[in-house]
């Protein structure tokens, strides 16, 4: 037996054992293995259950997801992060109803929006039983641990010679599915990135890393993640019984999503100075306004940015025209918060603050 086929079949045999029973396995139905592997991206499994089950209640098939408003999906995606996931997710259920069903070989697959290598090898393996190999962060570490690979995998050459290497594992086809989910289990349980369980390890024997005490080394990084700081003032603006939500737009984070008037700054502020800065709306500095520091100093920590965060309330005798704002704004009473999808970071700062709790 060659070392590919060892390492294949004890996998598998691992996989027989210990495989996690999740809604979205023991299903060929391409639309739910999809929906699954897009919540999983940058999602642990334990949070995107509920969020899968409740995703497919509210759109049990692509035809009721294309069909839905893209302040819908978003609704239903609120919390998850990576709200581009959602839109893209929305997007390319309209190609799929368009070109009449669900694409059924990898390049169909593949050229569906927000649809990447790893997610296009894990629905034509998972629903078709085709043989390509998923490649994501679990399956990075086991191979590089098990097979002593010292090639970077945040790199151009290294992500093609990990590819090339799954791809040579692959069993026979009709046991694909299987090995691919059995590999991805076996480094979320098994081969963590932290204090793996070596010693009870079915394949610690002929791992090259456990045997050259090189564990903690692999998988290899080359490129440092760089964290940014952002500082950001809400002003929860309320004219008698009317708040004020804005949908962001553009290409910054939380594309889509609603929030209170936000003025950010490229430093720290104090909330003094901060309504002494000349480039600050007139309205709010207004004699009859009443203004109240719900909380400060919050911090929010997305991938690759901090954002520090203070939240005011700031009650106004007159609505602001949106020329005023400098965008469209959207009155809405308490009662209506729950209509409109919010990043994670406001709905804390309305909880926080008790805004919610009195809706």
């Amino acid at each position: 037996m060659t070392n590919e086929s060892f390492f294949a079949d004890e996998i598998l045999q691992w996989y027989e054992k210990n495989r996690r029973f999740l809604p979205w396995r023991g299903t060929k139905d391409p639309y739910r293995i999809w929906i699954s592997e897009i919540i999983l991206q940058q999602t642990r499994v334990a949070q995107g259950y509920d969020y899968f089950v409740r995703f497919i209640e509210r759109f049990p098939d692509v035809q009721a997801l294309a069909a839905a408003s893209e302040d819908e999906v978003l609704r239903c995606w609120q919390g998850l992060g990576y709200y581009s996931r959602a839109r893209n997710l929305h997007c390319a259920a309209r190609q799929i109803v368009a070109s009449g069903g669900f694409p059924m070989d990898y390049e169909g697959i593949r050229n569906l929006k927000g649809v990447g290598d790893y997610t296009a090898a894990a629905i034509a393996s998972f629903a078709f039983g085709l043989p390509h190999a998923v490649v994501d962060g679990n399956v990075y570490r086991v191979l590089s641990r098990y097979f002593g690979v010292d090639e970077a995998i945040d790199t151009g050459r290294g992500r093609k010679c990990f590819a090339e290497l799954a791809q040579a594992l692959l069993p026979d086809r009709e046991r694909v599915a299987d090995y691919n989910q059995g590999l991805m289990d076996f480094g979320a349980l098994q081969c963590v990135p932290k204090s793996p369980r070596c010693m009870d390890c079915p394949l610690n024997e002929s791992c090259m890393a456990f045997r050259e005490g090189r564990v903690k080394d692999l998988p290899v990084k080359v490129n440092a993640l760089i964290v940014s700081k952002r500082y950001l003032h809400y002003f929860w603006v309320q004219v008698g019984g009317e708040m004020v939500l804005f949908r962001r737009e553009g290409k910054d984070i939380w594309k889509g999503l609603y929030e209170p008037m936000l003025v950010e700054t490229d430093t720290a502020c104090s909330p003094e100075a901060l309504f002494d800065r000349q480039d600050m709306p007139s309205f709010l500095l207004a004699k009859d306004s009443v203004r109240t520091l719900l909380c400060a100093g919050i911090c929010h920590q997305l991938t690759h940015r901090t954002l520090i965060c203070d939240f005011h309330h700031v009650v106004l005798q007159e609505k602001p025209t949106d020329e005023m704002f400098g965008r469209k704004a959207c009155w809405i009473h308490r009662e209506e918060l729950s209509d409109y999808a919010m990043p994670r970071l406001v709905t804390l700062l309305l909880e926080k603050s008790g805004i919610l709790s009195e809706n």
